[in-house]
């Protein structure tokens, strides 16, 4: 049995890494018939945030000291060899949750999204979600604004703790988080991958795909139109 192909997919926060990915997956499966595709988020490998209040750096999550780094790169190692456990992370709790965990067998195509991904992360192609920093600003905000909204009969949810606040001081908080924590992550670590990507894909401020660039790197598979090479 072939090693699965692992696509990497990462961008700022907000971008809609998750929607691609979800639909790179659909269209994977019904371009092959029998091919297995699976996807999992790199949010997984957080440390918990007792660890990272432990450590300091609660108000620093998503920067790359917070992943369990040596976590990804061992499970990526085990579902090419055969079986590998992939922990859940909850965006409701903004904490690790065991219930999300999932243990995946070699899967034909495996897409991985988040933050946290760079060259040095051994992915058969890597593709950048790109868009205008101040669109990614306003996608940051209206998710945040949502979050909250939806905490309002959720006592779990970690954003629970901002029901106090009015519409305008939610706002405010999610652009504070956004200049603070967000952009200096997306200017320092995030879009410096940009450039090492095999796929760059530009989006409008209304989500809608306005390019997507080619960037063959040696080796790569994703741009020249043949099927993954573990296709069966």
């Amino acid at each position: 049995m072939a090693a699965p192909y692992i696509i990497g997919l990462t961008g700022g926060v907000a971008c809609g890494k998750s929607t691609l990915a979800a639909s790179l997956a659909e269209r994977f499966s019904n371009l092959y018939d029998g091919l297995t595709v699976e996807r999992v988020g790199t949010d997984g490998f957080l440390y918990p945030n007792a660890v990272l209040a432990g450590r300091g750096v609660l108000d620093r999550k998503g920067f790359p000291e917070t992943y369990d780094r040596a976590g990804l790169l061992a499970a990526l190692d085990q579902v090419r060899a055969g079986m590998a456990a992939f922990p859940g992370y909850s965006h409701t709790l903004y904490d690790i949750d065991p219930a999300l965990s999932r243990t995946l067998e070699r899967p034909d195509i495996l897409l991985v999204e988040g933050l946290g991904l760079d060259a040095s992360v051994p992915f058969d192609s890597l593709i950048y979600l790109d868009a205008r920093r101040s669109d990614q600003e306003a996608w940051y905000v209206a998710r945040f604004i949502d979050f909250c909204g939806q905490a309002r009969d959720d006592d779990q949810s970690f954003y629970a703790r901002f029901r106090h606040l009015d519409s305008e001081a939610v706002r405010r908080l999610a652009a504070q988080v956004w200049f603070q924590v967000n952009l200096p992550n997306l200017r320092a670590h995030i879009e410096p991958v940009r450039r090492l990507a095999d796929l760059v894909v530009r989006k409008r401020s209304d989500h809608s795909i306005s390019s997507i660039r080619g960037c063959r790197s040696p080796g790569s598979r994703l741009t020249d139109g043949r099927p993954p090479p573990s296709h069966r």
